[in-house]
């Protein structure tokens, strides 16, 4: 009797095991990472409450405290342990607390390139209740300022390789904001130096109640993006957001004895929450580069002993792309990132060996995100009945001509079925809040759909299009809105079109991204026409473009038009446009190219077309 009962429950549970790979063989992925996430979550409200905030900046401090001779940043050969940088980050705060220039709750700009610097500054600031706010290194002129008049910051601290930039925006600054920046010297107005303040101050810390938090809500980061429509807008970053996204580099399976590679801009939450708060999260230790360098990279992975690095699209395409020598030669386990393409992602993992991608979807200001943690390529992840108990969130249908989500006859949002392409929206509520934006409370609302499936419902429209397939797996397809990307920069394309307007002879312009094979995300192009009397100079429009827009959201295309092709609601109409893209032999208008070598526009003939095609002229 006992061997036909131990048989019998044998075959069912082979039975069951059976039945699982076949009808649910993400089962157990999705599970382990369901824990994980509710393990992550408890642990934040345990703190809670306890009525003690526990934030990354206080994690950062007991690491210190735990193991202070661990290296924290490795820098172009130079090794900060976590004590080092802890005592040069209270040297930071002492010296803006005996200057009285700071108090808590103050807003602090950094106008930083990645160095040991920015990070030094961002904690010390941090460490005095300060609200920081990274400024795109990239901007110059009208946009930078408008991010720094947005943020409305106490003081403004600057790099030492970006006072071109400052002297650039000094007349035009507010009067007001106090300018530091870190050298020991300068002899631009009213600016003060850090650097020489710094080797003066005591290491000693700060009152720890200068930065505690009472709640998990409250502000600590102001990071630009530029969303769907306008100038870059301050996406508010919480004590909550922050802890979320360190958390990442953990989900994924990195560890403590992990050493990750930074060559994102510091300026951007990929780099500076999930890289540098994953590191401190992990206790783990951070590769630092100044910028990423695609024939340095694998050396440098090499030489550092890198185990993790972060990457957008465009950055493993350029690894791709470089010539083939020693490139399986180091101990990398995991690339964390998102937007590359299927087919880089393939070539990725055939040419530089066993390393995980981990994909992942998330925007800097919005209240849902996906992790890829099976490994599907192509993916950003794969939501669940259970996941989205927790992340409520849908795709519904969208109009592209009409640029707006489809409503039916009752005024309701429809969903879409999978595999059909729909913008992704995520519920709004108390378990997953969204901050919106610094100073605009306009800004913050057009970010919201209200009355999407019912009445009283709000949901946070991500701008994203994406499609489900059958096993749950997301995609992302592409942007909606004005706005593109670009060498892994998202690019407004209003406020490219108001600095090319500000040419006198300029009538309209309408800026929009298309297509290019083999290249991620979409390049800029820009249809203009001319007032009355007026003619196009190409080499005014080349200087116009490289002076006051960073060099990627610069048009690489610009086409000559008689009339602009208007909505009924008199808005511009670029649906045609992006389709019909860039081709001469099919455009009847005059087309023209971003010569960089020749400092103008170009006309764009057959061979130039066929040669930025075919990869010969790089774009």
């Amino acid at each position: 009797m006992l061997p036909s009962l131990v048989t019998g429950a044998a075959a069912g549970i082979v039975s069951l095991h059976l039945i699982q790979k076949l009808l649910f063989p993400y089962f157990w992925h999705d599970f382990k990472y369901l824990l994980k996430v509710i393990k992550y979550g408890l642990t934040v409200k345990i703190y809670r409450l306890r009525g003690k905030i526990f934030t990354v900046l206080d994690k950062f401090v007991k690491q210190a405290d735990r193991q202070p001779h661990k290296p924290f940043i490795l820098y172009e050969g130079d090794v900060h342990t976590y004590q080092d940088v802890d005592r040069r980050s209270n040297r930071v705060a002492q010296v803006f607390l005996q200057q009285g220039a700071l108090k808590k709750g103050d807003t602090v700009a950094l106008l930083m390139s990645n160095e040991p610097d920015f990070i030094h500054v961002w904690f010390g600031v941090a460490k005095l209740g300060c609200v920081v706010a990274f400024l795109n290194f990239n901007i110059r002129s009208r946009s930078l300022l408008h991010c720094i008049s947005n943020c409305e910051p106490k003081i403004l601290i600057v790099g030492a390789d970006m006072l071109g930039t400052l002297e650039e925006i000094l007349p035009n600054l507010q009067k007001d904001i106090g300018v530091w920046v870190m050298t020991k010297d300068c002899t631009l107005p009213s600016v003060n130096t850090l650097l020489d303040k710094l080797e003066a101050a005591s290491e000693d810390c700060v009152p720890v109640n200068l930065r505690s938090a009472n709640n998990l809500m409250a502000s600590v980061l102001y990071i630009f993006t530029s969303g769907t429509t306008g100038l870059p807008k301050a996406a508010v970053i919480s004590h909550l957001q922050i802890l979320k996204g360190a958390a990442g580099l953990w989900a994924f399976g990195a560890t403590a004895d992990d050493a990750v590679y930074i060559t994102l801009p510091l300026y951007h939450s990929a780099a500076s929450v999930l890289g540098i708060g994953g590191c401190i999260e992990l206790g783990a230790t951070c590769v630092l580069r100044k910028k990423f360098s695609a024939s340095q990279f694998w050396s440098d992975c090499k030489k550092y002993n890198v185990t993790v690095i972060q990457y957008i699209g465009e950055l493993c395409r350029y690894l791709c792309n470089q010539p083939k020598e020693g490139e399986k030669d180091h101990k990398v386990r995991l690339a964390v990132g998102n937007g590359v393409r299927s087919d880089v992602w393939r070539e990725f993992l055939g040419r530089f060996g066993d390393i995980k991608m981990c994909e992942f979807y998330g925007a800097t200001e919005g209240n849902i995100s996906f992790m890829n943690h099976t490994g599907k390529i192509g993916s950003v992840g794969r939501t669940n009945f259970f996941y989205k108990l927790f992340f409520p969130s849908d795709l519904i249908k969208y109009d592209f001509k009409k640029d707006e989500p489809i409503r039916n006859r009752h005024g309701w949002c429809e969903k879409v079925k999978k595999g059909e392409a729909g913008l992704l929206i995520s519920k709004v509520n108390a378990k997953n809040p969204f901050f919106g934006y610094a100073g605009s409370k306009k800004h913050t609302e057009n970010k919201l759909l209200r009355e999407v499936f019912k009445k009283g419902d709000i949901y946070f429209n991500t701008g994203d299009l994406m499609v489900q397939d059958q096993e749950n797996f997301l995609y992302f397809l592409d942007r909606i809105g004005d706005t593109y990307r670009w060498k892994g920069e998202n690019v407004a394309t209003t406020e490219v079109s108001d600095i090319i307007g500000m040419l006198d002879f300029i009538e309209e312009a309408s800026v929009y991204g298309v297509p290019v094979p083999d290249h991620e995300g979409k390049v800029g192009m820009v249809s203009v026409t001319l007032k009355p009397n007026k003619s196009l100079d190409l080499e005014q429009m080349y200087e116009q473009v490289v002076t006051y827009l960073p060099g990627y959201a610069c048009p690489v295309f610009l086409r000559l038009q008689e009339t602009m092709e208007m909505t009924g609601t008199f808005k511009q109409q670029k649906f045609r446009l992006v389709r019909e893209g860039f081709n001469p032999s099919a455009i009847t208008d005059p087309l023209y190219f971003l010569y960089s070598s020749k400092k103008s526009y170009v006309p764009l003939t057959k061979d130039l077309h066929d040669k930025i095609l075919s990869g010969q002229l790089k774009l």
